[in-house]
């Protein structure tokens, strides 16, 4: 297979490739391997590639993170980041699995792993589309609530500053909120701080 047939089914499957699907297509690895070295392709983490020409991506740390884990779910201060609701730099990229799941190993980026319960996992997800790549990120409202719920690991006050941004940029959907808190099993620690902001 030449390398413009190889590049057209790296843009065909999004703008990605991973070594397994190259091989599911009838690309020889040698020939991956071949067009890395002459720069056709790059590397963007281990065992996924994309093509050399592609438009730089906007956000590599989780397309990677979602071509490589599919099941995941980009969660708390990731996804804060992705809504634009705190200042912080994610050094990480949160995210949430179901309990049961192992924690898979990433050369990079680095990652935190959160467990959910299967109802509070599967709760708030939106899909979205980054550089190509599918995503699965909590919902603004999901999200304020993940981060209460996990308010002593990330911080009372990244969680203070989230629901001042949110409150600025849209109006409080208070019933969603309550509906995930309850689901999360938050709703007595939350209900003071939506009552202030009202």
């Amino acid at each position: 297979m030449s390398a413009p047939q190889i590049l057209k089914i790296i843009k065909n499957n999004g703008g990605t490739i991973h070594m397994s699907e190259a091989l599911d297509a009838g690309i020889n690895r040698y020939t991956l391997y071949s067009m890395l070295e002459k720069g056709e392709i790059e590397r963007l983490s281990r065992g996924v590639y994309r093509a050399s020409n592609t438009p730089a991506m906007t956000e590599p740390d989780l397309a990677i993170v979602a071509s490589r884990i599919p099941k995941a779910v980009i969660c708390l201060i990731s996804a804060l980041s992705y809504h634009d609701l705190t200042t912080q730099i994610p050094h990480r990229v949160s995210i949430a699995l179901p309990t049961g799941i192992k924690t898979p190993k990433l050369d990079y980026p680095p990652i935190s792993a959160y467990r959910f319960n299967k109802e509070s996992f599967e709760a708030g997800i939106e899909p979205h589309q980054i550089d190509g790549v599918s995503i699965r990120v909590y919902n603004s409202e999901k999200t304020l609530v993940d981060c209460f719920k996990f308010r002593n690991k990330i911080g009372m006050e990244v969680v203070l500053e989230a629901l001042k941004l949110y409150r600025e940029r849209q109006a409080i959907d208070v019933q969603a909120i309550m509906k995930y808190a309850k689901i999360c099993r938050v709703s007595k620690v939350i209900s003071p701080y939506l009552e202030a902001s009202l």
